[in-house]
């Protein structure tokens, strides 16, 4: 989410100096276009390869564009299931859920989720995880 405002920022610094050549311009035009495509190409491609499920058993993750990296938490080792909420994705609506194990490789995060799924996400996770025997050590 900063290609835009980096790109609004190079371009303000080109404004900002006296004698403005031409080579600088072309490539403070091409940086900034190359930002805004990111801007636009980015959440449409993370959003084709990053997937998730939720079953009775585990929560799966899986993301990688070269190397795809599949995570798998089993519900009795479920500790905390947490949302969070930055401004930018208040902005539009969306939360992060984020479940933490006692694994070494860190929490599984699920993110750009609609707020109102990822409450309800978070809600039916702690129900299962509750109903789910085991110690989450």
């Amino acid at each position: 989410m900063l290609a835009v405002p980096v790109a609004g920022a190079a371009v303000a610094a080109y404004w900002l100096f006296t004698g403005h050549p031409a080579w600088l311009g072309v490539l403070v035009g091409g940086f900034a276009g190359c930002c805004l495509a990111l801007a636009v190409a980015g959440p449409r491609a993370s959003y084709r390869v990053e997937r998730w499920e939720v079953t009775d058993d585990a929560v799966y993750t899986r993301k990688g564009w070269l190397t795809h990296t599949w995570r798998v938490a089993p519900m009795s080792r479920i500790q905390t299931v947490d949302t969070a909420r930055g401004p930018v994705q208040r902005l539009f609506g969306l939360a992060d859920v984020t479940v933490t194990t006692a694994s070494a490789a860190g929490p599984i995060t699920i993110e750009g989720l609609d707020h109102e799924l990822a409450a309800e996400l978070a809600a039916r996770l702690t129900a299962i995880t509750q109903a789910t025997p085991g110690d989450a050590t």
